[in-house]
């Protein structure tokens, strides 16, 4: 079985856990697996055609599935799969001469 590390923001959707196993040959089998377990989190990792929202980055130990077979990866037993929600968004400050991102 695949580990698969919950970020903060999902764990109410996992009941709390940081880290749960699951079952699967592929990253796809594996997510299954995991949102079957926790079917509130589907809605939060996957739109209505079922795919992979934009905003979640998922990681088969340190690559990005996106840059392998995405959802055909294999996966093995001694594998581990994050789930990285994108985080956007910032401050204005004021500076006296005008606003500037920070």
């Amino acid at each position: 079985m695949a580990r698969i590390l919950i970020p903060t923001p999902l764990r109410q959707f996992a009941e709390k856990n940081d880290t749960v196993e699951a079952a699967g040959a592929t990253v796809g089998e594996v997510l299954a697996a995991l949102t079957t377990r926790f079917p509130d989190l589907k809605k939060q990792l996957y739109n209505d055609e079922g795919k992979l929202r934009s905003f979640v980055n998922v990681y088969l130990n340190d690559d990005d599935i996106r840059y392998l077979q995405k959802d055909a990866t294999p996966v093995a037993a001694t594998d581990t799969l994050s789930i990285v929600p994108s985080i956007a968004g910032g401050a204005v400050a004021c500076t006296a001469g005008g606003a500037s991102s920070i």
